[in-house]
């Protein structure tokens, strides 16, 4: 096998260089993911109707996250406070394109998602990747993540988790969602 010379591999890494995770005060990265219904959503369109709660979730690493199912249900119980807010809340399942549409039926199936939350699938991690959130140790998918995302598209609040706990409640979400009216 033939090696490469430190510049060679050093132009190589820095064309797989992994997107920046955004932060606070920064303009959201833009994208169109289709929802189980089979709907196209684009992040453009949810904050032009109001505040945006992104969450990003594991996907299926091989079994469905328990962590991530109980952080969906915590924002799930809080519809009516996100709905009084104005705040859209817009959950990302990401994963390989196959079977990645069963794996998210299987994830919602129980759960009652009201008309202010959708859950977006992102096949071969688009949208995972653009936001700097790709997790690549063995058998791990998505850093959890929560972004609140103004009407003009700015971050106005970001947790990143780099591990499976430490997510963001709804209670965070909804006081920043308060603070930025």
């Amino acid at each position: 096998m033939k090696s490469l010379s430190l510049g060679t591999a050093l132009l190589f890494a820095a064309t797989i260089a992994v997107a920046e995770q955004p932060a606070v005060g920064d303009k959201a990265p833009a994208f169109t993911l289709k929802s189980l219904r089979g709907k196209s959503v684009s992040l453009s369109e949810q904050t032009s109707a109001g505040p945006v709660a992104l969450i990003v979730l594991r996907g299926y690493p091989g079994y469905q996250c328990p962590i991530c199912n109980r952080q969906v249900q915590e924002f799930l119980k809080q519809a009516p406070a996100f709905a009084e807010a104005g705040t859209r809340v817009v959950m990302i399942y990401p994963g390989p394109a196959k079977d990645l549409e069963a794996k998210a039926e299987e994830f919602a199936s129980g759960k009652s998602f009201p008309d202010n939350f959708e859950l977006l699938l992102d096949p071969d991690y688009v949208m995972t990747e653009a936001y700097g959130l790709r997790w690549y140790a063995k058998g791990e998918t998505a850093y959890p993540s929560t972004f609140l995302i103004d009407t003009s598209g700015t971050i106005v609040f970001a947790k990143i988790s780099n591990s499976h706990g430490g997510r963001s409640t709804p209670s965070e979400v909804l006081e920043a969602s308060a603070k930025g009216k």
